[in-house]
This record gives C-alpha cells, structure tokens and sequence, in this order.
C-alpha cells in the first residue's frame, strides 16, 4: 500500500461526466489499497471565464480582489468531486488551499507555497478518507486567499507530496506523458519513458506546459518522484527522475517553446556601472521575471542597449515601470515587440555535444528564420524568433536533430 497524491487538470474535470469517471479512477486506486489525496483544477474554461469578468469591471484588476475571485474556481471542482465520490460510497472530504493551511507568500497572482500543515490530512487519510484539496491557491500570513499562477495545481500537488511523504504524485492531463515536442505542432514527436529532473525544469521554463515549472523545482529540492499520466487513456506515462545515471544520456530530448514572450529594448543608456541593476532593480520590485538579457554597445562604447525578454501577460506593467525609470534618468529610448517566440533545445548531453548550436543555427538559417537573442546553458540552447515563424522552426529542428520516432517526411510550408 502506498501514499499516492494525484492531481487532475482542468481538461480532466471539464464536465459532470468527466468529473464522475475521475471519480471511478480514484476508486480504483483505493481499490489496490493505496491511501490518496486529490488535487483538482478548476473546470476547462472556468478561469478563463472568471479573468473575463475581472477584466470587465477593471482594466487592472486589484491584485488581492483578483485572487478572490480566481480562487473560486476550484472550490466548485473539490465539491463536486466529492459528492461524485460519496455518491459512489466513497468515504471522502474536501478543503480549499485556505482550510489545508497552505500558506503562501504575498505575491497575489503568482505567489510561492511557504509551508504546509498535513494534520488535518493525515487524519482523515488514518481514517479512510480520500481527501480533495483545491489546487491553485493558498493564504498568505494574514489570511488573505493567494494564487500561484497558471499551472498551479501541479506545484499544490507535488508540494503536499512532500509534506506528507508520498511515495509518488501522479499528474493526469489530456497528454500522455512528455514528448519530445509539442505533438500537437508535430505529430510524430515521440513520449518520452522518463526524463530527467533537470531536463524537465528547462522544459518548463522554456514554454512546455505538461508540468509547471515550480511543481518541478519542488520535486527536485524534496525529492518526490512525479509521472505524467493521461486522464484519459492507461498507460505509464512519463516518470521524472532525479538521477542521469539510470538511462542513456542523449544529446536532445525535446524541443520546448513559448509564445507567450514579448522582447523590450532600452536604447542608448550611458555606458557606466550599476545602469543595468537602474533598468532592472524597478521590475524585480514589482516582481517582473525578466529572462533573457543581451547588452550591446553603441558608439564607440559610449552608450549600451539592454534587450530583454518578459513573460506577456507582464508587458503592460514592464512598460509603466520602465517609462518612469527612463523619465527619472533623463535619457534612454524604450523599444517593444510582442510578436517574438522563444525555441529551446533541451537535453543533458549537450554539454558534451560541441557541434549542437552550429546544427541549430544553420538548420534555422537555411529556413531564413533569424534568430534575435540567444541564451545557453549546460543543457540548453534557447533562441528568440518572430512568432509567425515559430511551428516551422519546432519542425525543422525536430527533423534536424532526429527527435521522431519515424522519419519526419512532412513537407513544411515555407512562410
């Protein structure tokens, strides 16, 4: 018997049905004696559906009040799903992240799990209960109910795995495990058996959307094995493991991607010490991840252009904070672009494979697709590219590097 955490996405609780055949799969698992907890999403299309109303009643939403709102998305998930099971004889009981004591950080809308109090859980698992708890969100010190950003039931799940020793938290989605690319861009892409930890964070960070990315920095600092699971279909899925030495290491294991980026450049800065940390000291205030960043010189190294890459959903208030700097500076032109993607190579064998970046960068020029800004690091190589361009990159590059589990024989469009 094991201590099984499972976490179901918004694709899996969609509809009553869906909700009623999660249910069985629950009793299932019970059935081979395994205690369960269950992370939910909130209903396809609900978050969504309540971002609208926000942003029809403010332009800029207040961040604490947005929270609110989101957060009730779940609780209608945890209920319904627990009546399906207690409709089923299942002896089961739900919580909101607020009732679990899931306590966060400040940082409404995209705040970070703190800590966790399991006993209430505990008791209820000794007392042969499932026990459902709402993904996505917490409360911070003072109580005030917090979000943890899209994507955030993964890291609810893996972070009550941790807290209460689980032996495994399953992730089922509407995939079937990671692919060596998006396989709805690229059919032939191939599932992946396994996938390294470290393999696995640069894919979430580079745009894969299978597992998010704090659900795997939590699996890697506390060492809980995660598998990606279809809700849909049997099958092993993918398993994320911490160790390289178990399976041999190749030089790609997948293409990930991101059209959610927009690039900013601040133009003709003064060329002295400390203007960069001027330019980026204000975003990290207003908690703005900034990712990729190249510093050019200009004019006989008398100015300095900062380009930078932000996550969209961030451009507005980049723009703001950016503007007051360049105006309380005195000096300094600021540039957007919003219709960038960014492509990046993942695998653990590209520290010992020279030759990856000169194959990348010529099977993207032989496509005439330029490549804007680059960033590398022992297991990655990401690129900036125009967003129209972007599927036929992913193509190309799955081709070139023979990441398919057939040849790839589909002619690309050139655009």
């Amino acid at each position: 018997m094991a201590l099984i955490v499972q976490k179901y996405g918004g694709t899996s609780v969609g509809t009553i049905d869906r909700i009623r055949a999660v249910a069985d799969k629950i009793i299932q698992a019970r059935s081979f004696g395994h205690d369960l907890v269950i992370v939910v999403s909130a209903m396809a299309g609900e978050t969504d559906r309540l971002v609208q109303l926000a942003h029809e009643m403010s332009v800029l939403p207040d961040p604490r009040e947005f929270d609110v709102l989101l957060s009730t998305g779940e609780q209608v998930t945890i209920a319904l799903l627990t009546l399906a099971l207690l409709e089923k004889g299942c002896k089961a009981c739900s919580y909101t992240g607020g009732q679990v004591r899931i306590q966060t950080d400040k940082a409404h809308n995209k705040a970070s799990i703190i800590g966790i109090e399991s006993a209430k859980i505990s008791a209820d698992l000794k007392a042969g209960k499932v026990v459902v708890v709402a993904g996505f969100q917490g409360v911070d010190e003072h109580g005030n109910i917090t979000t943890l950003g899209r994507g955030g039931s993964d890291t609810t799940a893996v972070a009550l795995a941790a807290a209460l020793r689980a032996d495994e938290c399953q992730i089922y989605t509407d995939v079937d495990g990671v692919y060596t690319a998006d396989p709805r861009i690229v059919p032939k892409a191939e599932r992946l058996s396994q996938v390294t930890v470290n393999e696995m964070l640069e894919m979430a960070s580079n745009g894969a959307k299978v597992v998010q990315i704090k659900a795997v920095e939590y699996a890697s600092h506390h060492q809980i094995p995660v598998r990606v699971l279809s809700s849909f279909e049997e099958g092993e899925g993918t398993l994320i493991v911490g160790q390289t030495e178990s399976f041999q290491q190749t030089a790609i294991s997948g293409i990930a991607f991101n059209r959610e980026e927009a690039k900013l450049v601040v133009k003709n800065l003064m060329n002295e010490p400390g203007m960069a940390a001027k330019i980026f000291g204000p975003l990290s205030v207003a908690h703005i991840e900034v990712d990729m960043i190249v510093q050019t010189l200009n004019d006989q190294e008398k100015t300095i252009d900062l380009a930078f890459t932000i996550h969209q959903r961030d451009f507005k208030r980049t723009q703001a904070v950016l503007q007051e700097v360049i105006m309380t500076l005195g000096f300094g032109i600021l540039v957007n672009d919003q219709a960038v993607a960014k492509l990046c190579l993942v695998g653990i064998g590209i520290r010992s494979h020279a030759s990856i970046a000169s194959k990348m960068f010529e099977a993207l020029g032989e496509e005439k697709i330029d490549v804007q800004l680059v960033s590398t690091s022992e297991i990655k190589i990401s690129v900036i590219i125009e967003e129209k361009h972007l599927e036929r990159a992913v193509h190309t590059l799955h081709r070139a590097f023979q990441l398919g589990t057939v040849k790839e024989e589909k002619e690309i469009v050139r655009c």
